[in-house]
């Protein structure tokens, strides 16, 4: 059985690994690869190679930065359907929507191409007699990265070539559930041209997580996960004094007014509900029908549920597995709390026909009516193909439940009405929002973060913020005597 080892020093390491993790495939249910889990000793080395290769990186010019991150883009972009695959094989989602995760990262990899601009201070002469003032950027150190296992490349791709853009060294802890597409992100690199101990993949479970978080020697952390880890990661590595951006989970509501486009919110409802087997921090979760339209939207969404095609992912099938065999069972007791609790349960995923191999890790689009806020099934982050539709008797009421959710990541409304969506897009306390667009995930040159419970720290991913969170400012004042440099150089100034 093959062991993925860490990627440290710029290869995969050759280190004894006392503990492993099983790696199944979520379309067959075997056992896929087994991985390797880092010590405490693990971290600390390769904290301290990551630490040994930053200063190096931290002097190197813009422009030279900027020529290794162009090679690994065009690396990247070459390898889309090799590393889709991979991220198929361990992940389970169809091979479309793994291809959509890349190209969404690519997104993030484009924006720190352009790092000198990102990069640059500000200057103000003459602020006091012949005083100057200017601030400059300058990278943290050691960061480290811990991204959950729904989007094995794009979430890493958030954080990692900002970090590295902005002078950094990163260390990346990728979920134990798919780790393989992190050591390919690694490899890219390398080809790139990025010095070793730059970028490290360090694999592992909370005992991994943990002692990331209180090394002395790492600067800064990013974590995207649920609201339960996000707040322990933010805690914990706040209290050791380090910069954290703590992204947390998500109860997603989709507002549809009676004068919606019933046929764009049917179609935004069960795209967003169910691709990639509703295992997205961006899923919408509840749909809250505003009377009397519930309905007709809900004959509309039975209908299209009853078209996907569930299966193996490699296969021409519409939405795949869940990632492990205890996951998909904790979503289906999901189910039977929702009967438990009174909600009409209308498409039942567990009775859903499959196009794959018997133990599979299957649950099919789900759809419950008449749910309450006071139920599990409303108020849990399930993170699986189960969609709830509430009732609401007017926008206001719609408005207020949303607000009145502990989560605040994302949300939308379906209208036609351009003063209703001017007042919701204001009123709404949810920090990404989408106006007839069901998964409001901001491009690339915008930050991505939610409200209350979603976010944990002040910054967002990616975008301004995401620079700003791998620097510091730096302001000089200075005042200097009037010189002038000598020396004739005719050739063209270069990096």
């Amino acid at each position: 059985m093959e062991v993925l080892t860490h990627w440290v020093g710029g290869a995969p390491t050759d280190w004894a690994a006392d503990r492993l993790g099983d790696v199944y495939d979520p379309a067959t249910g075997e056992l896929a690869m087994r991985v390797a889990y880092a010590t405490s000793a693990d971290v600390d080395r390769s904290v301290g190679l990551a630490a040994q290769a930053w200063p190096a990186w931290r002097d190197t010019s813009l422009g030279r930065r900027a020529d290794v991150l162009f090679r690994f883009r065009s690396l990247l972009a070459e390898s889309k359907a090799e590393l889709a695959a991979l991220i198929t094989a361990q992940h389970g989602k169809v091979l479309a929507d793994a291809v959509g995760e890349i190209e969404r990262g690519l997104e993030v990899v484009d924006l720190a191409c352009g790092l000198p601009s990102a990069l640059r201070g500000s200057y103000s002469e003459q602020v006091s007699g012949s005083i100057d003032v200017h601030s400059v950027r300058q990278p943290l150190g050691v960061v480290a990265v811990i991204s959950p296992f729904n989007f094995p490349v794009m979430v890493p791709l958030w954080f990692t070539p900002i970090a590295i853009a902005a002078g950094n060294a990163v260390v990346l802890k990728p979920s134990e559930r798919d780790p393989a597409p992190a050591n390919f992100l690694a490899g890219l690199w390398s080809k790139a041209g990025l010095p070793a101990g730059i970028f490290n993949v360090l694999h592992g479970d909370a005992q991994t997580v943990n002692a990331l978080l209180e090394h002395p020697t790492v600067a800064a952390v990013s974590f995207v996960g649920s609201t339960p880890v996000a707040r322990h990661v933010y805690e914990t590595a706040a209290a050791a004094g380090k910069r954290v951006q703590a992204l947390g989970g998500a109860k997603n509501h989709m507002l549809v007014l009676p004068d919606a486009d019933l046929d764009l919110a049917a179609d935004a409802a069960v795209s967003a509900a169910y691709g990639s087997a509703g295992e997205r921090c961006m899923a919408i979760s509840v749909v809250v029908a505003v009377n009397p339209v519930g309905d007709e939207l809900i004959r509309r969404i039975r209908k299209r549920i009853a078209d996907i095609k569930v299966g193996d992912g490699r296969r021409q099938v519409d939405m795949g597995p869940l990632i492990t065999r205890s996951h998909r069972e904790r979503v289906a007791s999901y189910i039977d709390a929702g009967l438990a609790g009174g909600a009409e349960l209308l498409v039942d995923g567990r009775n859903a026909a499959v196009d794959g191999a018997a133990d599979g890790f299957w649950l099919g689009p789900t759809l419950f009516d008449r749910v309450t806020p006071e139920m599990p099934l409303y108020q849990d982050e399930i993170f699986g193909p189960v969609l709830a539709v509430v009732r609401a008797d007017s926008f206001d009421d719609g408005l207020q439940l949303i607000n009145a959710n502990p989560y605040g990541n994302g949300t939308s409304l379906f209208t036609s009405d351009g003063g209703a969506a001017r007042r919701f897009q204001r009123e709404v306390e949810v920090g990404l929002v989408g106006i007839n667009v069901p998964i409001p995930v901001p491009v690339a040159y915008y930050s991505f973060g939610g409200w209350k419970q979603s976010l944990f720290g002040d910054t967002h991913a990616y975008g301004p913020e995401g620079f700003h969170f791998y620097t510091r400012n730096k302001v000089v004042t200075s005042r200097w005597p009037d010189r002038t440099d000598s020396g004739v150089k005719l050739s063209m100034p270069v990096t």
